[in-house]
């Protein structure tokens, strides 16, 4: 006997329709702009995020002036995007990010999310293993996080009209050198943003029954 599904509510259909509507779009109104302020509430509902300890690694370069989008756009293989779209979002990944431990916590306890003592305790702990760490470690832990804040930052802007395209697509050696990137700043992908001027392509996903598996993966 088959068991009916419970009717979405207006709340949770607006969410799936937003995820449904998010397309990887390369041609862009190069008339629209958006402004600095609602940029920064894009970006700080994307922080919402999770990230590991609730270190909040990622930065974010907003690269919005015509003259160094022209200066990214060889750097990016000449994608139009980079010219047409409002602004190109460098997400980085900050490796030094637990010397924000302190501040991040103390903002907790501030908060009322938890007493001083417990905070303290978190930092200490997260300095001593971040300490020990390898260096490839933490580089893979900001690319994790950085992976997690550029997928809520796309959601984020469909939400609010606008389109986006990530873009692993560019020369990382040259991109640091360009716009002075320091050794702190771990490049993750970069991050179209803008209206659509066409619409993105339709895509097609494998069954889930291709890529999910319970207890156990299958013998290859």
């Amino acid at each position: 006997m088959s068991v009916s599904q419970p009717s979405l509510t207006v709340e949770q259909q607006q969410f799936f329709d937003v995820i449904k509507d998010r397309r990887s779009v390369r041609s862009y109104d190069p008339e629209v702009k958006i402004s600095r302020e609602e940029m920064n509430e894009i970006l700080q509902q994307a922080t919402l995020a999770p990230s590991s300890a609730n270190l909040q690694p990622w930065r974010f370069l907003v690269i919005d002036s015509p003259e160094l989008k022209q200066k990214l756009f060889p750097i990016a293989y000449n994608q139009q995007q980079v010219i047409e779209a409002s602004a190109v979002i460098a997400v980085l990944g900050d490796l030094e990010s637990i010397k924000l431990a302190e501040k991040i916590y103390g903002m907790a306890v501030d908060a009322g999310h938890m007493p001083a003592e417990t905070a303290k305790s978190f930092v200490e702990r997260y300095q001593g293993i971040f300490s020990s760490m390898p260096p490839e470690t933490i580089r893979r832990i900001v690319s994790i996080d950085g992976g997690l804040i550029s997928m809520q930052l796309m959601l984020v802007a469909r939400a609010k009209g606008y389109d986006t395209v990530p873009m692993a697509g560019y020369d990382e050696a040259k991109f640091v050198e360009a716009f002075n990137i320091s050794e702190r700043y771990a490049p993750v992908m970069l991050i179209a943003i803008g209206k659509a001027a066409k619409p993105g392509h339709p895509t097609l996903r494998l069954p889930i029954e291709d890529v999910t598996f319970y207890n156990e993966l299958p013998k290859a």
